[in-house]
């Protein structure tokens, strides 16, 4: 792929100056409300901000799996490209199978996730002269709101903090970009099923990593893994991975969609299907 793909420094600070960061460039709404893929927290800070304003976006995500599903919808608030503020609500249903797992059908598990992420370093965009990728760190605090359930299969709590170390690098020549974040978590299905459990009740640092083709200027693909804790005795937890592809239809409207592989959960094995979401931004 060609750097025809990207637009080049001199036009990248002409669209920026215009409005905007580049489409694309801010990354799309993880499944906990911070920018970056579906599965993975990423560097870049969300909304089309620049280092001149403030800016932010709002998603509505869907993944319909196997015999699950997961909604999640929130918010971000971001200023001067460098600090981000995140809040995403979601709802973990359990359909025909939460009978089998002591439930009633249909029950749900939901959770609050309210992020903060900072840039420290580097610039995914402007720093194609250096090897230096753009570094960002950020907290999100979960609470799960099923305590009673949660204890009752072994989980230690129900809410709990995650922090993470993101590393971003685009590499406009290539049309490629590149992320790997390390988080240091206690959650149990990305804290749905609660934090800490009878097995382990300690953080442990999970990888997530991302690698994505700019196909054209409003069109990416890419493959997401993320490792997970497994912290509870009655039921093994296992890595996440995706396929994805997102289109920008607008400057401030983009679709991602994916086929996710969340392994097992809570005893059901082969968690697959898709992932839906939908990011405006400004």
């Amino acid at each position: 792929m060609g750097s025809a793909l990207f637009a080049g420094p001199a036009q990248a600070g002409s669209e920026m100056r215009a409005g905007g960061k580049l489409v694309l460039t801010n990354g799309v709404s993880s499944v906990e409300g911070a920018a970056g893929g579906g599965l993975a927290t990423w560097a870049l800070i969300g909304g089309n901000d620049t280092t001149d304003g403030i800016g932010g976006s709002a998603h509505v995500t869907y993944v319909p799996l196997s015999d699950y599903s997961l909604t999640s919808y929130g918010a971000a608030v971001s200023a001067f490209d460098r600090i981000e503020l995140s809040y995403t609500r979601q709802v973990f249903d359990t359909h025909k199978i939460g009978p089998a797992l002591g439930l009633a059908k249909g029950f749900t598990f939901d959770q609050d996730v309210f992020g903060a992420k900072v840039k420290l370093f580097g610039d995914a965009v402007y720093g194609q002269d250096t090897i230096l990728p753009q570094v960002s760190v950020g907290v999100q605090y979960k609470h799960a709101n099923r305590g009673a359930v949660i204890h009752a299969v072994g989980g230690a709590h129900d809410s709990g903090t995650d922090f993470f170390v993101s590393a971003t690098k685009i590499l406009m020549g290539q049309s490629l970009i590149l992320d790997g974040t390390m988080r240091a978590t206690k959650a149990n299905q990305f804290g749905l099923l609660g934090f800490g459990g009878d097995r382990h009740d300690h953080y442990s640092a999970q990888f997530e990593g991302s690698a994505a083709l700019m196909l054209t200027r409003k069109f990416a693909a890419g493959v997401e893994v993320r490792t997970k804790p497994d912290n509870l005795g009655f039921a093994k937890e296992d890595a996440a991975w995706d396929g994805f592809v997102a289109y920008a239809m607008t400057k401030n409207v983009s679709l991602t969609a994916a086929y996710v592989d969340l392994g097992s959960i809570a005893t059901v094995n082969n968690q697959r299907g898709a992932f839906l979401s939908l990011q405006t931004s400004f």
